[in-house]
């Protein structure tokens, strides 16, 4: 009676302990998000498992490229993954299939045939973004929901970057992913 007394107070503390160092890891630091939809093809795909950083945008500001998980502006109860085109500050212009960003230091048209070969973007005309605010698309652009039909994502928003992908099977991928300019 001794000893199965003894082992369930060692399983209880081991259970405490557990809970105490993955708790504040799960809440504060890296969060699962499970890829839902077609909007990220071909470099995300439905039902892949992803690892966000959430510690990351507390250090430093994110960056163009970067695919991201936030709350959807609309409703903040759902989460989007999207990668982000626009800055804040800068004026994102869809034209001609082409994407134009007019910044503060520099205008440029995004060269996207790196990660999107043969892609058009189609879409919103021109967006002037706050300076808490980012624009971003799902790189699957004819089927995703995105800154074009919605607007900006304020700050606020960002949950964080992606940082590994799981994919169903058995490869585990880090992202490093950044968008090319031209």
């Amino acid at each position: 009676m001794k000893k199965t007394g003894f082992v369930i107070r060692e399983l209880l503390i081991i259970g405490v302990v557990a809970a105490i160092i993955v708790i504040p890891i799960r809440m504060f630091i890296f969060q699962p998000f499970l890829v839902n939809g077609s909007s990220m093809e071909p470099n995300f795909h439905n039902g892949d498992y992803l690892l966000i950083d959430e510690i990351s945008f507390r250090l430093r500001a994110p960056e163009r490229g970067e695919v991201i998980v936030f709350k959807y502006p609309e409703n903040p109860s759902q989460k989007y993954i999207k990668r982000i085109i626009g800055l804040p500050g800068e004026t994102i212009e869809v034209k001609e299939g082409k994407v134009r960003i007019t910044g503060p230091a520099e205008d440029f048209v995004l060269d996207e045939d790196v990660y999107l070969p043969g892609i058009e973007t189609m879409g919103v005309d021109t967006l002037k973004l706050a300076s808490d605010e980012y624009f971003v698309l799902g790189d699957n652009r004819e089927h995703s929901s995105d800154s074009r039909y919605w607007g900006s994502v304020p700050k606020e928003n960002l949950i964080g970057r992606v940082w590994w992908r799981v994919i169903p099977g058995t490869l585990f991928t880090a992202i490093s992913e950044k968008l090319p300019i031209l």
